[in-house]
């Protein structure tokens, strides 16, 4: 092996890459090899080896090391030969600096394998000769492709298993190209290796003078995998506000991108506001200008409202801020994800509850197909739309990969079920952002002199839902309160006019009238909405728009038998003749709250009754 010219130790560059593919195929093997190759281990390093190799080893000769070991920590993993959690280890050479992730190849342990990948730049995808492309092997090489690493070595090992045979080699080089070709990766080195005998891991085969190309070391030590791209725009989410005193106010946060610098302008991309940094404070003191992975604590020229969540930026090129997007997802737990299902969203420093409102499709990770499908299994890859229940910021992930990751969390145990990938907003207007404006939303109500809320009315047609409502404003008006009643017939002949009754137009009715309650509320309004809105995650989504104690869900229950008899529209009667579907209660499901603020029961209760507990309820709030 000829010898490659060496760098000062300032010179080296750093890459971060992961070891992957089915289990058994070898990984922890080649990067033992790899690493004892290159740098060689210490004496007890090579003891602790020995003694090991001895106990937990798998090779046929007693007395040769298992490099193995040197990855597989757990007690489980050397009893079971298997790699298990992500070993992370580090070693360099006169050309460059290494941080490499043995990752599970086990399909069970998927989700610590895209872990693992989440901050690497390059892939060592391992194939087992004897076996070739396995389902497994096709898994990790998407889900590489939709973490954003872009370059991969396939590194096809035992080849010494298979007689060194260069047609069972280029078979397996050939069928791979083909496989990945519509994944987007910028390079891909295909390097037959022997993990076990040192063959192309870091000096040429004896048994392979077919193969010309280069070791698995000299690939990684010359391939262009890192950097971010050329002129990344500044992005620092806020990890907390500093405040060791009345003297100071920190905002605290890393450099996901970019580069801030002291007197540059920046903005909070959720609210509008704009200041200048007037200082960048770090632990080692002052400092004009941070890059990227840099932890600072700014200071700003303005007292901006600002939170942990918050993303900073530059005012001319800002991440979008929604709160629907589109992302695809490798689902991480054994109970499927479905749409309608409530999580914790976590993207950068931001948790906001989430709902994931359509699964679009799933990828067959063997054709590479999507295809529809109403849930996600476990280890399954798709896309899927999600609504937060605040706005946050982020960019699409293949732009930015710190700022356009998330991870959904079950609400109950607080496990990981999900990693995604942000694909990008589903509103249309992705170029317009926040414009602040002076008259706070605490200063219109107190112009007003009272507590904005949003009383939701829901119930079956024919409840008599709109009836109440009409008479509840009637007594808040006459109290001197400030309201506003949407009623769902009456926006349906304008607002929502477009829109049918099917499960998906329900779904953005019930968001546009939320999103009409929030501004009016804004405004200082008391607002009375009377709707049907029969799905409890379409009426959660509304809630989750609103300060805790503001949104009030109000159950008119009127048993069916009662509402058919009503029938005061005669929607019963057409649904029954089959002139209109999708009637809920008729043709559709009615989900009833399961903890309302209030149940008026209606065959107890008159219209005026009802309204003077939803009166009481309010000024009680007031």
């Amino acid at each position: 092996m000829a010898m490659l010219p060496v760098r000062p130790a300032e010179a080296r560059s750093e890459l971060r890459f992961l070891a992957c593919g089915s289990v058994d195929d070898g990984k922890s093997t080649l990067i033992g090899r790899l690493i004892n190759d290159s740098v060689g281990l210490l004496d007890d390093q090579i003891a602790a080896l020995k003694a090991d190799s001895r106990r937990f080893g798998t090779v046929e000769d007693g007395e040769a090391l298992d490099y193995a070991l040197l990855l597989d920590g757990l007690e489980a993993e050397r009893e079971q030969g298997i790699t298990i959690d992500v070993a992370y280890r580090f070693f360099a050479t006169s050309r460059r600096a290494f941080i490499v992730a043995d990752t599970p190849g086990h399909v069970q342990f998927t989700r610590n394998m895209a872990t693992g990948a989440s901050n690497a730049e390059l892939a060592v995808l391992l194939v087992d000769s004897r076996k070739g492309l396995v389902e497994q092997t096709r898994r990790h090489a998407v889900i590489v492709a939709l973490l954003g690493i872009r370059h991969v070595v396939v590194a096809v090992n035992k080849v010494d298993l298979v007689g060194f045979s260069e047609p069972r080699f280029r078979e397996i080089e050939a069928a791979f190209l083909a496989f990945a070709r519509p994944l987007g990766f910028r390079s891909i080195q295909v390097i037959p290796v022997s993990a076990l005998k040192g063959d192309n891991v870091t000096a040429p085969s004896g048994g392979m003078a077919w193969y010309s190309g280069p070791t698995l070391l000299e690939h990684l030590e010359t391939v262009d995998a890192v950097g971010e791209p050329a002129g990344a725009p500044l992005r620092i989410p806020v990890q907390w506000i500093n405040r060791p005193n009345d003297g100071f106010r920190g905002i605290a946060g890393t450099v996901a991108s970019g580069c801030v610098h002291v007197g540059g302008r920046i903005v909070v991309a959720g609210s509008g506001q704009t200041s200048t940094v007037s200082r960048i404070v770090t632990f080692d003191g002052d400092i004009e200008r941070a890059t990227t992975g840099r932890a600072v604590t700014l200071t700003l020229a303005d007292e901006l409202d600002i939170v942990r969540g918050d993303m900073l930026a530059e005012p001319q090129s800002r991440p979008v801020v929604t709160r629907r997007l589109a992302a695809d997802l490798i689902w991480m737990a054994d109970t499927p994800g479905q749409a309608g299902r409530s999580y914790l969203l976590k993207a950068g420093t931001a948790t906001v509850p989430a709902t994931l409102t359509r699964m679009v499709d799933v990828l067959d990770v063997d054709s590479l197909e999507r295809r529809e499908q109403g849930s996600l299994e476990l280890n399954a890859v798709g896309r899927v739309w999600i609504e937060t229940a605040h706005p946050i910021a982020f960019d699409a992930y293949e732009e930015n990969r710190q700022t356009g990751s998330l991870v959904l969390i079950d609400r109950a145990t607080l496990s990981t079920v999900a990693a995604g990938m942000i694909v990008g907003s589903l509103d249309q207007a992705t170029n317009v952002h926040h414009q602040p404006v002076d008259i706070s939303p605490t200063l219109r109500a107190a112009m007003k002199g009272q507590q904005p809320l949003v009383l939701w009315l829901t119930g079956l047609p024919g409840a008599g839902k709109s009836t109440i409502a009409n008479l509840v404003e009637r007594r808040l008006v006459a109290a001197g309160r400030h309201t506003m009643l949407l009623d769902g017939d009456n926006l349906r002949q304008g607002l929502n006019a477009d829109l049918g009754f099917d499960p998906p137009a329900r779904l953005e009715n019930v968001r546009r009238v939320g999103e009409v309650a929030k501004i009016l509320t804004e405004a200082g309004l008391i607002v009375i909405v009377a709707l049907v809105s029969p799905f409890r995650a379409d009426r959660a989504r509304a809630a989750a728009l609103f300060p805790e104690g503001r949104f009030l869900e109000i159950f008119v229950d009127t048993p069916p038998e009662v509402c058919r008899s009503r029938d005061v529209k005669g929607l019963y009667r057409k649904a029954q003749a089959g002139q209109i579907t999708n009637l809920t209660g008729l043709g559709q499901a009615y989900e009833p709250p399961e903890q309302p603020a209030l149940v008026l029961r209606t065959t107890g209760l008159d219209a005026d009754a009802a309204a003077a507990l939803v009166f009481d309820l309010v000024m009680a709030r007031n």
